[in-house]
């Protein structure tokens, strides 16, 4: 590993994201250091001498160009760090080989960001405040609190800064500035509050690429918004109240310039973020594959391991969880889980395992507390990601080294609701002590499918008689059982003669030799039935 002086671009790449540059080539398994970022235009030749470890960004340069191949090579031999091309769809084939021939890494630059703007990005990526932010275990937002100040002071009115799903990152604090009962409640609970009129106009801004001068809302203040971008990618937003509706033309311009540098600290501050973000993740899956742990991450995730915890599981409901637009949306699904759970208790672990986010959530005196959040996180994650998402809450635990027994019922809930019979729902939520019954069958479903030596005899011989003969014993016999054995009732439920439903239970009888007058039969036969769509009995 580099030292803190030296910048590596590995380094660099993680600040910037895939939406920036992603890599042609395989980058190479020891650092490649970096000193610095130069523009090479297409008609003039390398800087000489040469500015050895420099990123060269290739501004013009045709992909099936010769001029391609040699700045490849000379590139390579002058000792800079990469090369960076923007393709346009051209194929990459050629360039690529020749890069691993010449031993230089290439990048592709996302062909939506002008390259001044890229230029402008990588050399705020190459600062240490940027780069090692980390290390301190959060994202600088002071630096975001400070920018809000300044835009607040240039365009003239009081200013928010939020991430892409309304989250406020910082604000302004200038005396004398107006502010509306919308940014009082957004800034106590750090959260755009939800309503249709706050909807629309996010629809707008991110729609647009300009700024956007957008009327009071009711109880509200006029605004000026405008999205922050880094090429298609919306990274957040800046919004500055018009208490007077004096801003003009000057300061929508004055706004929409400094959407750029908004994008620098955004970028530094979520690449951060994303970083600690996948550290506590880290914690909680050791966690849960080893629970002895405890003693060693307990003090990482900022727990006391003698504390009550519940976990919570939640899941986008879909038919085919391989999908890759499943996986995208689970994806999101972990981010916004996170975000909200640390909102309301810090930073204490949320995981993607398996298509699954799971989140510790720290006991409360309050026993709705946390059904409550989980169920208000949930409809949020609906609204914002457009697909059902269901989540499940387990029984809490007295002890953190206990939480694995809280996840398999929060799993349990959600393999019940799963199962529930029809479409699902926009948005399904419940806990262990709602859902025990459902989680009880499921439980019981997936012990006996592991179970070859337990007697298969009733359920399967029922349904491969129905199959083959045409017969209706199988539906008939479990109305029955649903019904507590009230012949009337069965018959209500199949919309038959009551004679039907005894006539169909007396040949059952003699066919298949079982007794409804024993308990235990009726029992395992109950459980054959009710089952047997999930172990394909």
């Amino acid at each position: 590993m580099l030292g803190t002086g030296v910048p590596d671009l590995g380094q660099v790449l993680e600040v910037l994201g895939s939406s920036l540059l992603r890599p042609l080539t395989e980058p190479p398994e020891k650092p490649v250091p970096v000193s610095g970022v130069l523009i090479h235009e297409r008609r003039a030749p390398l800087p000489f001498p040469a500015v050895t470890d420099a990123i060269l960004l290739a501004v013009g340069v045709g992909m099936d160009e010769a001029r391609a191949m040699d700045l490849i090579g000379s590139a390579a031999q002058a000792g800079y760090a990469c090369l960076v091309v923007k393709s346009f769809g051209e194929p990459v084939t050629a360039l690529v080989e020749a890069a691993r021939q010449a031993g230089i890494v290439l990048l592709a630059a996302n062909e939506a960001v002008a390259w001044h703007h890229l230029d402008a990005m990588i050399s705020s990526a190459l600062t240490p405040a940027v780069r090692f932010g980390q290390a301190a275990g959060a994202p600088a937002f002071g630096d975001l609190f400070a920018l809000a100040n300044a835009i607040a002071g240039m365009v003239g009115g009081a200013t928010v800064i939020e991430d892409p799903h309304r989250r406020i990152l910082a604000y302004s604090t200038l005396p004398g500035q107006a502010v509306d009962e919308g940014r009082r409640q957004g800034i106590l609970g750090l959260q755009v509050p939800d309503g249709p009129d706050y909807d629309e106009q996010y629809r707008v801004l991110t729609r647009l690429g300009r700024t956007c001068r957008f009327p009071a809302v009711p109880g509200g203040l006029p605004r000026l918004g405008v999205a922050v971008r880094v090429g298609s990618e919306v990274l957040g937003s800046i919004w500055v109240v018009d208490a007077g509706e004096h801003l003009d033309s000057a300061a929508e311009q004055a706004l929409s310039d400094v959407a750029d540098n908004v994008a620098l600290h955004l970028l530094a501050a979520r690449t951060t973020e994303s970083a600690v973000r996948r550290r506590y993740a880290d914690l909680l899956r050791r966690l849960l594959a080893d629970p002895s742990s405890v003693t060693a991450v307990a003090p990482q995730l900022g727990l006391d391991p003698n504390l009550p915890v519940a976990m919570a599981a939640f899941a986008v409901a879909s038919v085919d969880a391989e999908d890759a637009l499943t996986a995208h949306a689970a994806t999101r699904l972990a981010d916004l889980v996170s975000l909200h759970c640390e909102a309301r208790y810090g930073r204490h672990g949320c995981a993607l395992i398996d298509g699954t986010v799971y989140a510790l959530l720290p006991g409360e005196p309050s026993p709705n507390a946390h059904r409550e959040l989980v169920a208000y996180i949930a409809r949020r994650a609906h609204s914002a990601l457009r697909v059902p998402v269901r989540a499940g809450l387990g029984s809490p635990v007295q002890e953190l080294r206990s939480i694995e027994s809280s996840r398999a019922d929060a799993d349990l809930v959600l393999r019940a609701l799963s199962e529930r019979p029809g479409d699902p729902q926009p948005c399904e939520v419940a806990s262990i002590d709602e859902m025990w019954a459902g989680a009880t069958l499921s439980a019981l479903a997936a012990m006996l499918a592991t179970h070859e030596v337990v007697p298969r005899r009733l359920g399967p011989a029922i349904r491969a008689h129905d199959v083959e003969h045409g017969t209706t014993y199988a539906s008939t016999i479990l109305a029955y059982l649903d019904a507590d054995g009230d012949v009337a009732a069965a018959s209500h439920l199949l919309s038959v003669h009551p004679n039907t439903i005894r006539y169909r239970l007396s040949r059952a009888t003699e066919i298949f030799g079982f007794d409804l007058a024993d308990p235990d039969e009726r029992l395992v036969l109950w459980l054959r039935l009710r089952l047997g769509g999930r172990l394909d009995w």
